[in-house]
């Protein structure tokens, strides 16, 4: 079976280039255009787990009448950086946080931590996956530690992928573990 890792559509702050985190925007007219388009390419029925947060709430009830939610799919902890302008982060900030995977943000939370995270519930959502397909909305850096989890890497891929909105990773699911068959998908946009 298969457990596929969905990121949410987009959101205004998304197209206006801000770093978003834990911060909570609604999708806007694209973002929900985005979530029908992810609902008519994945199978009915299946179980939707999602990020609480609203982009994502949305996205997942295009799904699935009453997706579950788990915290543990929410974005990065951006913390003072959250809602920031991606061009606003020195360049030493970023070379730091690229080369660190203990780094925090001031007030955030590192990749390695939302590495640990991410894992522990794909882990449990692994057991349902193996009999069943499960969905997975949640956020960029999340679907990076999906890649990492299912690969069997270190978060320190995490800089070496690109996450679009609304697209698709499918994690095929074996007594012997995950494996990637796709990942970024966005052919049904």
């Amino acid at each position: 079976m298969t457990l596929y890792v969905v990121r949410h559509g987009r959101t205004e702050a998304n197209a206006s280039g801000l770093l978003l985190g834990r911060a909570d925007p609604e999708l806007d007219e694209v973002g929900r255009a985005q979530a029908a388009r992810i609902a008519a390419a994945l199978p009915p029925g299946a179980r939707v787990v999602s990020s609480p947060l609203a982009r994502c709430r949305q996205t997942a009830e295009a799904l699935a009448a009453h997706p579950e939610t788990d915290d543990r799919l929410l974005e990065m902890d951006y913390g003072d950086f959250d809602l920031t302008p991606v061009a606003e982060v020195s360049d030493e900030v970023w070379a730091v946080w690229r080369s660190d995977p203990d780094f925090r943000p001031p007030n955030g939370e590192s990749h390695r931590e939302l590495g640990e995270r991410v894992g522990a519930v794909l882990d449990e959502l692994c057991a349902d996956a193996a009999s069943g397909d499960v969905i997975v909305v949640t956020h960029v850096s999340p679907i990076k530690a999906s890649l990492a989890w299912a690969l069997g890497v270190g978060i320190e891929v995490s800089w070496r992928c690109f996450v679009a909105q609304a697209s698709i990773t499918r994690i095929g699911v074996t007594d012997r573990g995950p494996s990637l068959h796709t990942f970024n998908q966005t052919d049904h946009l």
